[in-house]
C-alpha cells in the first residue's frame, strides 16, 4: 500500500503541469518569504529606533533630576514631583533612591500629591500606555560634581497606539499573505494549465500521427514558441498526409505499370508454351520491349534514390556554362525537330558555374524532356542563363500546355503526376539534385500558355 502511494506520487511528478504548478508555488513562496523577511527587518529597524528614543528619554529624565538636585542641594524639593510626573508623561514608571538606597518618591506617590482634577487628567494620559507589572526597572546612577547622588529606576510603558499599530500590521500582513497565497495558488493552476494544454494537445497529435491518423491537427494558440511549434506540427502532418497519399498513388501506379508488361510477357510465354504462338524473332522482340518497360520503371525508382543521396557524391567543378548547355541542345535538337518544336539557347560566353557536370546535365535534360512533352508542334523552348553576382540563374521556358494552378504546389512532390504517363519522379529528382547543390528551383505557369522553371545555383 505504501509502495503504491509512493509510485503514484512519482507518477504525478512526471506530469508537466504539476511541475509547472509547483514551480509557480515555489516562486510565489520565495516572493512571500521575501516580503516576510523584509517586514521582519523593517520591524527590527523600527524597534531599534523606538529603543533609541526610549534611551534618549531616559537620559532626559536623569539630566532633569541631576539639574533639580543641583538647584536645591537635596532631593526633598518642590520640583521633584514635577520631574516624576514629567517622567510619566514621557512613558516611564519611576522610582527614586538616594545614595544610601532610601526610597524618595515613585510615580504613584507623585500622582497622589496632585489635585483630583490634575490627577484625573494625568491618569487619562497614562491610561494610553500599557503597564507591564513583570517588566524590569532599568537603574540609572545620578551624579553631581563627580559624586553619585542617588539612583533612579525607570520602566518603560509601551504605548497602546504602538501596540495597536503592530497588532493591526500583523493582522493585515497575515490577511495579505493569505490572500496573495491563495491568489498565487490560483494563478499557478491557471498558468500551469495554460502552458501545458498546448503541449498536451501536441502530445495527442503526435500520438495520433504515430497510430496512423495523418489527418490529426492541433489547435494553434498564440504566436509564441508553442504556437509556432503547433504550426510546424500541422505543416508536418499535412506534408505526411500528402506524402502518404502520394505513396498510395505510387503503389497503385507501380502496380499498374508493372502489371501491364508482366501480363503481356506472361500471355506471350503461355502462347508459346501452348503452341499457339511461334517462338520467332518478332515475338521475342516484343518480350524484350516489355522487359525494357519493366527495367525503365525500376531505373526510375533507383534514379530517385541516387538523387536523394547525391549530396554525398557530388563532384563539383567550375566550368563554362555555354559550351555545356550547347552540347545538351545539340543532343536534343533532332528530337525537337522531329516533333516540330524549336529550341533556343541564350547564355553569355564567359559565364561559369560551380556544379557537378553530370548531375547538372541530368537536371537540364529532365526539364527539357518535360518541356518537350508539354509543347505541341510549332511551339518553342528556350534555355537562358545569366548571373546576378550571387548566383547563376538558368531558366527553361516553353509555350506549351502549362500546369494547372491546383497542381502547382505538388509538382515537385515525389510520385505526383499532373498528367498521364510516367511515374511522377522527374521533377522530384530535379529538386533533390538542386538541393544537393545548395540551390533552389521554382516554377511559374499559366495554364494553356506555357511554363517557366527557374534554377538558381550559388556562385
Amino acid at each position: 500500500m505504501v509502495w503504491d502511494t509512493v509510485s503514484q506520487g512519482r507518477g504525478m511528478f512526471k506530469n508537466l503541469w504539476v511541475k509547472f504548478f509547483f514551480l509557480f508555488l515555489v516562486v510565489s513562496a520565495v516572493a512571500l518569504s521575501s516580503a516576510l523577511i523584509m517586514r521582519e527587518l523593517m520591524e527590527q529597524d523600527f524597534r531599534g529606533y523606538l529603543e533609541g528614543q526610549v534611551e534618549d528619554r531616559a537620559y532626559w529624565i536623569t539630566a532633569s533630576l541631576e539639574s533639580t538636585y543641583e538647584k536645591y542641594g537635596v532631593w526633598a524639593n518642590p520640583e521633584i514631583i514635577e520631574n516624576t510626573i514629567w517622567a510619566l508623561m514621557l512613558g516611564f514608571d519611576m522610582r527614586l533612591h538616594d545614595t544610601d538606597g532610601n526610597f524618595i518618591i515613585d510615580t504613584e506617590g507623585a500622582a497622589n500629591t496632585l489635585s483630583p482634577l490634575v490627577r484625573k487628567r494625568i491618569e487619562a494620559i497614562s491610561a494610553l500606555r500599557v503597564r507591564d507589572i513583570q517588566g524590569k526597572y532599568q537603574p540609572y546612577a545620578l551624579f553631581y560634581a563627580g559624586k553619585e547622588i542617588g539612583k533612579v529606576e525607570l520602566r518603560f510603558l509601551r504605548s497602546k497606539k504602538e501596540m495597536a499599530f503592530i497588532t493591526r500590521s500583523n493582522r493585515l500582513l497575515f490577511l495579505t499573505l493569505l490572500a496573495l497565497g491563495g491568489f498565487a495558488v490560483l494563478l499557478s493552476v491557471i498558468f500551469s494549465r495554460r502552458l501545458t494544454n498546448p503541449i498536451h494537445r501536441l502530445t495527442e497529435g503526435v500520438t495520433a500521427i504515430a497510430e496512423g491518423n495523418l489527418r490529426s491537427r492541433v489547435v494553434m494558440s498564440g504566436e509564441d514558441e508553442i504556437g509556432r511549434l503547433s504550426a510546424a506540427f500541422n505543416r508536418m502532418a499535412q506534408a505526411l498526409e500528402i506524402q502518404e497519399s502520394l505513396r498510395k498513388r505510387l503503389t497503385s501506379h507501380i502496380a499498374h505499370e508493372l502489371r501491364t508488361p508482366l501480363s503481356a510477357i506472361r500471355g506471350e510465354l503461355e502462347g508459346m508454351m501452348d503452341g499457339f504462338m511461334p517462338m520467332d524473332k518478332d515475338h521475342l522482340q516484343s518480350l524484350y520491349a516489355e522487359i525494357g518497360r519493366l527495367r525503365g520503371i525500376l531505373e526510375g525508382i533507383e534514379e530517385l534514390s541516387q538523387a536523394e543521396a547525391s549530396s554525398l557524391t557530388l563532384d563539383k567543378q567550375r566550368f563554362e556554362l555555354r559550351p555545356f548547355l550547347s552540347n545538351i541542345v545539340e543532343r536534343f535538337s533532332r528530337i525537337f525537330q522531329e516533333k516540330g518544336v524549336a529550341i533556343q539557347l541564350r547564355c553569355n560566353d564567359r559565364l561559369k558555374v560551380y556544379a557537378d557536370p553530370d548531375r547538372l546535365s541530368q537536371i537540364i535534360i529532365n526539364l527539357l524532356s518535360n518541356a518537350l512533352k508539354a509543347t505541341q508542334k510549332g511551339g518553342n523552348v528556350q534555355i537562358s542563363a545569366a548571373d546576378n553576382k550571387a548566383e547563376v540563374i538558368i531558366e527553361i521556358i516553353d509555350n506549351g500546355c502549362g500546369i494547372k494552378q491546383e497542381d502547382m504546389p505538388f509538382i515537385f512532390e515525389r510520385f505526383y503526376k499532373a498528367s498521364e504517363g510516367g511515374l511522377g519522379l522527374g521533377l522530384t529528382i530535379v529538386r533533390e539534385l538542386v538541393d544537393a547543390h545548395g540551390g533552389k528551383i521554382e516554377a511559374r505557369s499559366e495554364y494553356g500558355k506555357g511554363a517557366t522553371f527557374t534554377l538558381s545555383l550559388p556562385l
